[in-house]
C-alpha cells in the first residue's frame, strides 16, 4: 500500500497507502495531501470540474465510491474532504453538484452522499429527459455521521454538528452543534 501511495503521488513524495485493488480514474483530477490511507477495492473517479482533493490525514474505507460525473457530457463539480476526515467503508460520494467535507470529520458506515437531484414536474415528459438540478453538500469541521445516514442536494451541516444514525437528511441548513436525527432529518437537541 506505502508503494502504490508513493507511485500514485510521484513526483511529490508523499506518504500514503493506497491498496493495490483500489481504482482511480482521470488521475490528473486527483490531488492527494499526506499520511492518506484508502483501503481495498475503493473507486474514485474524479473526472469533474474540480476534481478529487482529498487533505492530509484522510482515511478512506473499504469499498468506498466516489463519482462525480454521471456523464461525460455534463460533467460534474467533484469533491474536497478536509483534513483529518475519515469515511466509513461501503460510503457512496456522489458529487455532481460538488461535496464539500470540512476538516476533522468522521462517518460511519454505508453513509450516502447524493449532490443532484433529478427533475420531475412536467408530466409531458419522461422523468429521465427532464435533466438534473445541482446545488452541492457541505459538511462543516468537527461533525460526526453516523451509520446509514443519507444526505441529499442541497443540505449544508455547519461546525460540531452529529447526525445519529440511519437518518435521512434531505433538505436544510443545520446549525452549528446540532444534533440531527430522524426521517426525514429535524434537530433533536443542541450539544
Amino acid at each position: 500500500m506505502a508503494i502504490r501511495g508513493w507511485v500514485l503521488t510521484f513526483p511529490f513524495f508523499r506518504y500514503n497507502f493506497i491498496h493495490y485493488s483500489v481504482k482511480i480514474r482521470a488521475k490528473n483530477l486527483f490531488k492527494i495531501g499526506n499520511n492518506v490511507k484508502i483501503e481495498s477495492n475503493a473507486y474514485i473517479d474524479a473526472f469533474s470540474e474540480q476534481g478529487v482533493i482529498i487533505g492530509n490525514n484522510v482515511s478512506i474505507g473499504k469499498n468506498t465510491r466516489i463519482e462525480c460525473s454521471g456523464s461525460l457530457f455534463n460533467p460534474g463539480i467533484g469533491i474536497h474532504i478536509g483534513n483529518g476526515t475519515s469515511l466509513g467503508t461501503d460510503g457512496f460520494f456522489g458529487c455532481a453538484g460538488g461535496i464539500i467535507i470540512g476538516d476533522d470529520t468522521i462517518m460511519g458506515n454505508w453513509v450516502s452522499f447524493h449532490a443532484e437531484n433529478h427533475n420531475f414536474n412536467r408530466l409531458d415528459v419522461l422523468i429521465k429527459n427532464q435533466g438534473v438540478n445541482r446545488c452541492g453538500i457541505k459538511i462543516g469541521n468537527n461533525c460526526w455521521i453516523g451509520a446509514k445516514v443519507t444526505i441529499l442536494d442541497g443540505v449544508i451541516v455547519q461546525d460540531g454538528c452529529v447526525i445519529a444514525a440511519g437518518s435521512v437528511v434531505s433538505r436544510g441548513i443545520y446549525e452549528p452543534n446540532s444534533i440531527i436525527g430522524g426521517v426525514p432529518a429535524r434537530v433533536l437537541k443542541k450539544r
